[in-house]
């Protein structure tokens, strides 16, 4: 089988990943607070990513260097980001949360101009354009007039995820760590944290047997076995943008799910905003064909 081959099978297989996650998100947060769901899915791909950091003989370095980024990176990703990105989707429909959550490519465009001395292109701002007013048609729920939107704490939530999300890859822009090292140190670092967080918060509680399997599926799936495969498929890839492309498979997936599982009726302002928004991130990534970073 071709590398291209492979990479393409490896590409579909996280993005079929994480077009479940909407829908796993929403079920657990049925059953938990985003902190206890986040502490549980953290612990879980820790586990993981460790036993595969030890399988590729990794170990030893990510034992030894690299913790000067890890001590903030982790703090920024897994907790305030996932936090954040839970916190929506406690607040908000799936739907909305999810398509919303999917303007953090132009997110980093923009950001990338006071980090990285970067310069915006008439086409970066005609796509954040496109873009953000689908994020204004979701965010009102199609009142587009109406500057009452129906939740604005969780649309907030939503965008500051988006943001958060960019931040933490224009910072780690020059991480020279192996990704599934850098993964494994930064979860080191959250999952104390998140324990410190819950402990002295809500505390431990045990939820039920369903609430444990929806977090096992989102730490190991979400967070873990859908990360190692976008990292597969990039690096197996000879043209980028075979693979980049896949990403748009995801949000219709993700709407079908929500519906058939979750009972969300599917808003036509959540269509008519996603479409907005996949446009324009479809122009952003014409003119510049970029890697996307795994995300959910």
């Amino acid at each position: 089988m071709s590398s291209d081959r492979q990479a393409m099978l490896f590409g579909l297989g996280a993005v079929a990943l994480w077009s479940t996650v909407a829908t796993a998100f929403k079920v657990a947060l049925g059953y938990m607070s985003p902190l206890a769901l986040m502490w549980i899915a953290s612990l879980v791909s820790w586990a993981l990513i460790g036993v595969l950091v030890a399988r590729q003989g990794l170990l030893g370095q990510a034992l030894r260097h690299g913790w000067r980024t890890a001590a903030w990176a982790g703090l920024m990703n897994p907790v305030a980001y996932y936090l954040v990105l839970f916190g929506a989707y406690d607040r908000l429909p799936g739907q909305e949360a999810m398509a919303l959550n999917y303007t953090w490519a132009l997110a980093m465009a923009f950001l990338a101009v006071p980090i990285l001395g970067q310069r915006l292109t008439r086409i970066d701002v005609l796509a954040g354009l496109i873009a953000y007013a689908g994020v204004w048609v979701i965010a009102t729920r199609g009142a587009v007039f109406d500057v009452a939107f129906a939740d604005p704490l969780g649309v907030g939530l939503a965008l500051a995820s988006t943001l958060l999300w960019a931040l933490y890859w224009l910072l780690n822009a020059r991480d020279h760590r192996p990704p599934l090292v850098a993964q494994w140190q930064n979860f080191s670092v959250g999952v104390p944290v998140l324990t410190v967080l819950l402990v002295a918060g809500p505390g431990l509680s045990w939820h039920g047997w369903a609430a444990l399997g929806a977090g096992v599926y989102v730490g190991l799936f979400e967070m873990g076995i859908a990360f190692v495969l976008w990292q597969l498929a990039v690096h197996r890839v000879s043209r980028t943008a075979k693979v980049s492309n896949l990403i748009f498979l995801s949000p219709p997936v993700s709407l079908l799910l929500l519906y058939l599982v979750v009972g969300e009726p599917i808003l036509a302002s959540t269509l008519v905003g996603l479409v907005l928004i996949l446009g324009g991130l479809a122009l952003q990534q014409w003119q510049k064909t970029p890697v996307p970073v795994a995300q959910s």
